[in-house]
């Protein structure tokens, strides 16, 4: 029997729609699914990885605050360690939210740039330095509309996602000549969620004429972009609905 270890997905960011649906995309691949979010959630998270590790899949927890420096370089450390190399990571931090630029304060703006572009750079930095000098691995960003237009009451989570896409450029740039794969996906569109289904009053009609993101589609691509040969690889990719207008 070999004793090599298992490879790991690292989600950052894995709640209960798009990230679990990451997570146990990746499981079913074979790599353990390294999931967390901020440890008040731990609970929840540790449910999740419970439901993929009775699929017959390995997950394990992490209660982590993506924002702190030293809880991200432990966390990747941890992994390294006592997991298996990290052959995929996902940062999958959403921060959505919206209020008008004069309402919006120097707290909100920076407490949405720590969550959805600063913490990114921390993942991407510290699992990019195992990936290379490996010379394999594949790292993704969730974006989202806001990545490529900002609109009213979206300045803080628009300036975010920006940001956060040009960090993906850079990696891209300076990672792919090592073996590593870096990818930013713009998700144009409401997914089906909870924030959503809150959100929308009519969540249910479009779930029923597919009109909302299935984060288990979405999932099925980032695992493709994963596999991808590198003579070929997708660097930024777009996911809406079949009706979303643009």
């Amino acid at each position: 029997m070999s004793d090599r270890k298992p490879t790991a997905c690292l989600v950052v960011g894995a709640g209960d729609d798009l990230g679990a649906a990451i997570a146990r995309a990746f499981a079913a691949e074979g790599h353990v699914a390294c999931i967390t979010r901020r440890a008040r959630h731990l609970d929840r998270l540790e449910a999740l990885a419970a439901s993929i590790r009775d699929d017959g899949h390995q997950a394990r927890a992490f209660g982590v605050d993506a924002r702190e420096e030293d809880d991200t370089v432990a966390l990747v450390q941890t992994i390294e360690a006592e997991v298996g190399p990290i052959e995929a990571a996902v940062f999958n931090i959403g921060a959505n939210v919206r209020f008008g630029v004069e309402e919006t304060t120097s707290q909100v703006y920076r407490k949405v740039w720590e969550m959805a572009a600063y913490a990114g750079f921390l993942m991407g930095r510290e699992v990019a330095k195992g990936m290379a000098q490996r010379g394999r691995g594949t790292i993704i960003f969730t974006g989202a509309t806001a990545s490529v237009r900002g609109r009213d009451g979206f300045s803080a989570f628009a300036g975010a996602k920006h940001a956060l896409r040009a960090l993906a450029q850079s990696m891209a740039r300076e990672l792919g000549p090592k073996g590593v794969h870096v990818a930013h996906v713009v998700i144009d569109g409401p997914i089906d969620s909870n924030f959503i289904r809150e959100m929308l009053p009519d969540a249910d009609e479009r779930r029923a004429r597919d009109a909302l993101l299935a984060p288990a589609a979405i999932a099925e691509t980032y695992v493709w972009l994963a596999k991808q040969q590198r003579s070929a690889w997708t660097h930024e990719l777009d996911l809406r609905p079949w009706s979303e207008p643009w």
